[in-house]
């Protein structure tokens, strides 16, 4: 997979994620404020539940102290007023006198009240203080319902007592804590619990159940709540529906701006623009063979991309997106500035082409003819022949403007070459209307070659027009001894493909250059041209190391080469079976 495809795979998955994170946020965000909610519910409630509770203490210590004036008075005077006093003040189950463990007299009992354990059903708490209050879980009279018991003793054993039932906390419990299904307990002075609620929470899937406790600051009074989950639930559900539009529409506006950023960060205009501030762009150079000169006579100069990690970026896949993103005309300016860094080692006669593919976009550049003209002044000490090699669409927008750019560079000794023709949208006239030197056949049309003694109609059209029209042809694309030996037949000068020579990197070619640019044949390839040609060749020596030309004739096909210092010949030998080839070192 193309390194971009990754990084665009990946960043849709940071879409995707950028879009999810406010949702995620906010289910977290709006169940921690749920949960404060709920929070702040139970310290409301515990609020108004301690303000109950200290108002009743109150209530019961101003009895107490009102119960102070019948010290030293004995039940059977007082009784009727503490029945009156427990009768028409609120709360009070129960107010009386005592001595020690004794109940001398009380408000719902008289006088036959009994013992003050037996009352409140527990042994009197040991607080060494002589104020203290206590809630408990029933009273003799009534054992099934909590009451609470405010108590003061006198330094002479005697002491007063009220009574306060719990009902009233246990009813405004109800009130405040029902509807949310909390469970509420209140303790006095770690008394038995007054409690109200259900044993058995409702259970939530997502949240458990939310404690809270808290004490007053009065009296040693504690209250504790707990919200059931379902309870928290119910709170994250209404924050939920306020909070998802806002936070669905915050996704969309993310994602969004994440999409913008990712663009920027990973579009091909930018990977371009960093991969030329890092010079991972490379030139290749593929050798061109002249036909009648009979050697290498120029390259084409051909952008190569490579990361860092050695991935190889396909030349079609990023010079489209270039010309797709507005960077062609940067890249081809890179281009040009790694030729010039290239060429400066090479040792090419005088006259070598030194081709360069032109985009349609920056032949229309208003800086066009000034880049290039200041490309051949920086290589003029080379003598190169600089040739601009065009598409056929490059010619099409533009037409008058574009000729006008194209006599102007040929008339600084530049040459103009249509690539791949045969496959635009190049009308025939155009050949004519334009100031062109070369012609360039597209591989397509040159790998319908079949066989020497064949016709391909199209490519011999297109080789017969060029040749009528003085334009010199180069066949690109030229893969084997028979397609080589076609365009020979045929007049194509020019010859580009694999057979000859594949594309190479600057070191490479200058070494390619030093050794094998005056010749194109080895014994391997003469053998094979020996198996296309069947007998209608011979070929003779030019001279140097395992070099030959050729020539055609109507005998047996005779190859000699030199190796070194040893010369050989390669004849084919016709027999009644067939033929074969024969291989012999000349001697003499």
């Amino acid at each position: 997979m193309p390194p971009l495809k990754r990084k665009r795979d990946f960043a849709k998955i940071i879409i995707i994620f950028a879009g999810a994170l406010p949702l995620i946020l906010g289910l977290i965000l709006t169940a921690i404020d749920a949960r404060h909610t709920v929070h702040q519910q139970q310290a409301s409630a515990a609020s108004m539940l301690l303000s109950q509770a200290e108002k009743m203490s109150d209530t019961g210590w101003d009895m107490i102290t009102s119960l102070r004036q019948y010290h030293y008075r004995p039940c059977n005077e007082i009784e009727d007023e503490l029945q009156r006093k427990g009768t028409l003040n609120a709360y009070f189950r129960a107010i009386g006198k005592m001595q020690g463990d004794s109940i001398t007299c009380s408000s719902a009992y008289g006088l036959n009240a009994g013992s003050f354990s037996e009352m409140i059903r527990r042994e009197p708490p040991i607080t060494g203080r002589a104020w203290w209050s206590l809630s408990i879980a029933g009273t003799a009279g009534v054992p099934d319902r909590p009451a609470v018991i405010f108590v003061r003793q006198l330094p002479d054993s005697e002491g007063f007592w009220a009574i306060i039932d719990g009902q009233y906390l246990i009813d405004f419990m109800s009130a405040i804590g029902k509807s949310h299904g909390y469970q509420l307990s209140m303790r006095f002075d770690n008394g038995a619990p007054v409690s109200f609620g259900n044993q058995d929470l409702a259970q939530s899937r997502f949240f458990e159940a939310q404690p809270y406790q808290t004490t007053s600051n009065r009296y040693p009074i504690s209250v504790s709540i707990i919200a059931p989950g379902s309870e928290v639930s119910r709170a994250w559900g209404q924050v939920l529906f306020i909070f998802l539009p806002v936070a669905a529409v915050f996704s969309i506006l993310l994602m969004i701006l994440t999409a913008n950023w990712l663009q920027r960060r990973i579009s091909w205009r930018d990977e371009i623009r960093r991969a030329i501030n890092a010079r991972q762009f490379r030139v290749h150079y593929q050798p061109v063979y002249n036909n009648q000169l009979q050697r290498c006579t120029g390259a084409e100069a051909l952008m190569r991309w490579t990361l860092p990690n050695g991935d190889v970026i396909r030349p079609d896949i990023f010079i489209s997106a270039a010309e797709a993103e507005g960077m062609i005309v940067p890249l081809t300016r890179h281009l040009i500035e790694l030729i010039v860094e290239d060429v400066q080692a090479w040792q090419v006669e005088p006259g070598f082409h030194l081709a360069i593919n032109v985009a349609a976009e920056h032949l229309q550049h208003a800086e066009f003819v000034s880049d290039m003209l200041a490309f051949a002044a920086r290589v003029e000490h080379k003598q190169f022949t600089v040739t601009l090699e065009l598409t056929e669409r490059s010619l099409i927008k533009d037409g008058d403007e574009v000729a006008l750019k194209l006599e102007q560079l040929r008339a600084a000794g530049m040459k103009v070459a249509i690539d791949d023709f045969g496959t635009g949208h190049c009308s025939l006239s155009y050949l004519q209307t334009f100031s062109l030197d070369y012609l360039k056949i597209d591989r397509g049309f040159i790998n319908a070659i079949e066989s020497l003694g064949g016709e391909t109609p199209v490519l011999d059209a297109i080789i017969n027009l060029s040749l009528k029209l003085r334009l010199k042809v180069l066949g690109e694309g030229v893969e084997t001894a028979l397609q080589l030996l076609y365009l020979q037949q045929r007049g194509v000068v020019f010859i580009q493909g694999y057979y000859y020579a594949r594309p190479m990197d600057n070191a490479t070619l200058i070494t390619w250059l030093k050794r094998k640019a005056h010749g194109l044949f080895t014994l391997r390839k003469m053998i094979t041209l020996c198996s296309a040609l069947g007998d209608v060749c011979s070929m003779y020596l030019l001279g140097g190391s395992d070099r030959i030309g050729f020539i055609q004739a109507k005998q047996t096909c005779i190859y000699c080469f030199n190796s070194g210092a040893r010369r050989f010949m390669a004849t084919r030998n016709a027999t009644s079976t067939g033929s074969s080839l024969v291989i012999r070192e000349q001697t003499g």
